[in-house]
């Protein structure tokens, strides 16, 4: 039997409309797949967005100084080596040694073998030999006589905005003549120069010499 052109064409376009929804189909699903491979960065640039916890240089001898509202200094962190991470901004510090300094008081100075500051420069944590120490002072006219004060703990929080140091491991305190030991640590308030330990607290207290007070 032989097609007319006619029946050609309503045959051709009734094929057309059964096929339409697979056509749109496929459309939009080219049109997506297109959209968001030019949306997608290339892996590289991904790669490159990615920061990783990787040194972005070192300072051998390095300093680290902050001064209060009137201009005086606050503290000094010294290092043998620091080292800065650009991911988060902290610094690892090599024999880390740190000096508070209040107004009318002897400095005081915080030491360990490893240090690690935050990037917020909030927080310094001292590992292994840590050390905390005030040389003794003499009576002036607006403060007593102290004597010269160690502490020694394997880790020590500094925490610099509050002017506290704390930590929650075994710590021996020697006082003048007085030795003190305690298990859970203890806590320094640098503005008042005072120690309180926490725990089981043994040891010696020797009194001031009276023409010492």
């Amino acid at each position: 039997m032989q097609l007319n052109p006619k029946q050609i064409k309503v045959s051709l376009g009734r094929t057309i409309l059964r096929l339409m929804p697979l056509i749109l189909m496929g459309t939009i699903t080219l049109i997506t797949f297109w959209l968001v491979k030019k949306n997608t960065p290339p892996e590289s640039s991904l790669l490159e967005r990615v920061r990783l916890h990787e040194p972005d240089y070192t300072i051998q001898n390095g300093a680290l100084s902050a001064l209060n509202e009137l201009g005086n200094t606050k503290y000094r962190v010294l290092g043998k080596k620091v080292t800065h991470y650009d991911d988060d901004a902290s610094i690892d510090i090599l024999t880390p040694r740190m000096r508070l300094f209040q107004a009318d008081k002897a400095p005081v100075t915080v030491k360990s073998d490893t240090g690690h500051l935050d990037g917020d420069l909030t927080i310094l944590d001292l590992v292994d030999n840590a050390e905390i120490f005030r040389p003794a002072q003499a009576a002036t006219a607006t403060e007593p006589a102290t004597l010269r004060m160690l502490a020694r703990s394997s880790y020590f929080k500094v925490l610099i905005n509050d002017d506290i140091i704390e930590t929650d491991r075994p710590i021996r305190l020697e006082q003048g003549m007085s030795v003190m030991n305690s298990t859970d640590g203890g806590t320094f308030n640098n503005v008042d120069q005072s120690m309180v330990l926490s725990g089981q607290v043994k040891g010696r207290i020797e009194r001031l010499p009276r023409e010492a007070q």
